[in-house]
């Protein structure tokens, strides 16, 4: 075998790891994006379709927020309107996390229900807001 037909065997080796490297990195950091009612539409459609690592954005219910300090378990509703689920976080809510406040939540849906969350990001409304003219 002589040195070209190495150098492009070795080439094509690489590249098609580094190509199978990416491909398997996507696919076990990429996630779903849902609202309530596209999540409900999916999980109608697929009933399989549970404990799938996704984000669902929506607001949090009014008086559904519900705080347990001594676990660090925080739950709450999120709906778009349309559809509402159950939220269990557990661990620390971000510093902007209110009642009825705009949230993504990470996690999954359980078979009952639920989506168990991993991370909650919630949307400081005042920060984007312009200042009031005097």
């Amino acid at each position: 075998m002589n040195a070209g037909m190495k150098f492009a065997l070795g080439a094509v080796l690489i590249v098609g790891s580094v190509g199978y490297l990416m491909a398997s990195g996507i696919k076990q950091t990429g996630q779903y994006f849902f609202t309530p009612s596209e999540l409900s539409q999916k999980v109608a459609g697929d009933p399989n379709f549970y404990d799938v690592g996704m984000k669902v954005g929506a607001h949090v219910v009014p008086g559904s927020v519900k705080k347990d300090v001594a676990s660090q378990t925080l739950t709450f509703q999120i709906t778009d309107g349309g559809a509402t689920y159950p939220v269990i976080f557990k661990g620390l809510p971000p510093d902007t996390f209110t009642d009825s406040v705009e949230v993504v939540v990470e996690g999954r849906l359980q078979k009952d229900g639920v989506i168990h969350a991993t991370d909650v990001l919630a949307k400081c409304g005042s920060r984007y807001e312009s200042v009031p003219k005097a």
